[in-house]
């Protein structure tokens, strides 16, 4: 059912939009969480480590999908709230056009420059192959992931938060069991891990578009809605590649990091790993309530309410950020605990592995309430259409990053990789802050309240 977010309180609609994607990230990590944790406990710490030392280039590739997707369900969004259904399906279309050549390109790319991108990154001898074989695999399915994301999207824009989710439970249930069927029956090893993952993405994207097909009326296409439109692209796409670059652009600084990372050897690229994994479910929430966000200020920047858009900032602000505090306690107190679930105790590594992810996770958690004001405040832009100003603080986290690789890492060694990733989200901060400022102002000078903007 889709869902108008003009109208009512911000601070419920807002939680009432946000809590079914916070279980619906906290099982897509979960599927992601099932694949390092099988691998560690049915393989052993190398496989682990294999699976670890790709973190950052499937960010790369993932990640631009994602914010590729994420993109072009913004000017949906803000057709749904104007009201203009039938400009809101042409959009869709010619998402749907984009979506699929980047799925072709970003496949190919992938798969030809995977284990040459490995060795650019100093990926040790020890893993490198099996860390090849597990990209291979989730870059083989790219075209799944995308279709996933984009029907996602549309259904968020449409003020639907809550059907991603139930497709998104399914596919869990079904990759965990694909895990061990790859692993245990099929003998694929760590590719099979990969294989699952793609198949349960690829089976849930299906659902989503039998779901739409038969249960929205008013996703019935005239004739001249499939037509490819240069306008529509155009925005499209001067809104979806600014986003997509700015994940690639902090995934490039990551990738950066991987390489310093690289060179501490393969157990403390399992703990960092093993830390990242527990840090990603920590921060699914925070993730969230950004994306709720787009969609919420596009919806009234549609409707021309500006002042909704305002209060809207305000308490998701103030609940991420009651959050964070939570989340750096559960980090602090309880995330050693869940190191147990990716590695054998019996294993040689396990020490070393333990006593650096739980080192990783109390460091790095102290910085959460500025990982808070980051996903609020990035997405929140990207909703009112300012997509270049995310991009630029993209870039700035990219900067801090080849700072803490090039400085921190060598001055205090581990601690540095600690301190990597706060010191981008604050450096971010700092643009975003002073970015939604000037947005704001600039709004409310180019449209009156209570005017719906043209999409």
């Amino acid at each position: 059912m889709t869902k108008d977010m003009t109208k009512g309180r911000p601070l419920w609609l807002i939680l009432g939009f946000c809590i079914p994607m916070v279980f619906g990230n906290i099982l897509q990590q979960f599927y992601n969480l099932a694949d390092t944790a099988i691998v560690g406990q049915c393989l052993n710490s190398h496989a682990l480590s294999a699976i670890g030392s790709t973190g950052a280039v499937v960010f790369l590739v993932i990640g631009f999908a994602m914010g590729l997707c994420t993109g072009l369900s913004i000017p949906v969004a803000q057709a749904y709230g104007a009201g203009d259904l039938k400009k809101m399906r042409s959009y869709m279309m010619n998402a749907v056009y984009i979506a699929a050549i980047a799925s072709v390109l970003l496949t190919v790319l992938t798969l030809v420059f995977n284990k040459p991108l490995l060795r650019l990154l100093e990926t040790p001898a020890d893993i490198i192959d099996d860390a090849a074989a597990y990209l291979y695999a989730i870059f083989a399915g790219l075209a799944a992931t995308i279709l996933y994301n984009l029907l996602a999207g549309f259904l968020r824009a449409m003020g639907d938060s809550t059907t991603p989710l139930l497709f998104l439970a399914l596919s869990s249930v079904l990759n965990i069991g694909l895990d061990f069927a790859m692993i245990l029956v099929f003998h694929l090893g760590i590719m099979g891990a990969g294989l699952a993952t793609v198949i349960a993405q690829g089976i849930s994207a299906l659902c989503c578009l039998y779901y739409m097909y038969r249960k929205f009326p008013v996703l019935t296409f005239e004739a001249d809605e499939f037509q490819p439109r240069a306008d529509l692209i155009s925005r499209l796409c001067g809104i979806s590649l600014p986003m997509a670059f700015q994940f690639s652009i902090t995934a490039i600084g990551s990738l950066i990091m991987q390489t310093a990372i690289n060179g501490f050897g393969s157990d403390i690229i399992g703990s960092v790993s093993t830390a990242l994994k527990i840090q990603t479910v920590v921060m699914g929430p925070m993730e969230s309530m950004g994306i709720t966000m787009a969609t919420y200020c596009g919806q009234n920047l549609g409707a021309g309410k500006l002042d909704r858009i305002r209060q809207g900032l305000r308490s998701s602000l103030l609940t991420t950020l009651i959050y964070s505090a939570a989340a750096y306690a559960f980090s602090y107190f309880l995330g050693q605990y869940f190191v147990y679930l990716f590695l054998k105790s019996d294993d040689p590594a396990f020490p070393v592995i333990l006593e650096y992810a739980v080192r990783y996770l109390r460091i790095s958690g102290l910085f959460y309430p500025t990982l808070a004001i980051l996903f609020v405040m990035r997405n929140s832009l990207q909703g009112m259409g300012y997509s270049l100003l995310p991009m630029s603080a993209g870039l700035t986290e990219l900067a801090a990053r080849v700072f803490a690789a090039f400085v921190l890492v060598r001055t205090l060694k581990f601690t540095g990789v600690c301190l990597a990733s706060p010191v981008a989200w604050v450096a971010a901060d700092i643009l975003l802050i002073s970015a939604t400022i000037w947005a704001l102002a600039q709004l409310r000078k180019r449209v009156p309240d209570g005017s719906a903007v043209h999409t």
